[in-house]
């Protein structure tokens, strides 16, 4: 991917007007969603397609599938993880979030998702840290500062 690029995008998300925000997200998704060509895309689609059906252990194949194949594909891992929580595996999404980061240091979903598991475990301090990493990289994020919100109160 063009870092130079990146690094524009990753400034816009810290702009104060939304619709440039609103662009650099959609344009971040974009590429990490086409990461790997048409072909990658197409295998990510199909698999929300399943998880849309319900089919949720034929989705779970196909992105195991995509990852053997092509295993730095952060996206393909980070929707194994989004598929991981909603079947409430936690700790298999966590897993697959460190992945995604590691591969893409810069993935919000991942961090966010990384929140969204460590609350579903009540570990509200590591919720806490991981929206705030998210809020680094995305500033204006209302979902997070939110959770953020929750999670100090459950602690209280």
């Amino acid at each position: 991917m063009d870092n130079t690029l990146i690094q524009s995008l990753l400034e816009n998300l810290k702009d104060p007007d939304e619709s440039i925000r609103d662009a650099a997200t959609h344009e971040l998704w974009r590429l990490w969603f086409t990461q790997k060509g048409a072909r990658g895309l197409e295998l990510l689609e199909r698999s929300q397609t399943l998880i849309d059906a319900g089919e949720y252990g034929h989705a779970e194949q196909v992105l195991t599938d995509v990852i053997a194949d092509l295993p730095d594909f952060a996206e393909a891992w980070n929707r194994r993880a989004v598929l991981h929580y909603i079947c409430g595996q936690y700790q298999k999404s966590l897993a697959d979030c460190e992945q995604v980061l590691a591969l893409n240091p810069i993935h919000f979903g991942a961090m966010h998702g990384q929140g969204l598991c460590h609350m579903a475990l009540k570990q509200y301090m590591a919720a806490i840290h991981a929206f705030r990493q998210a809020l680094e990289i995305q500033p204006y994020a209302l979902e997070n500062q939110k959770m953020i919100l929750e999670c100090t109160a459950r602690l209280s």
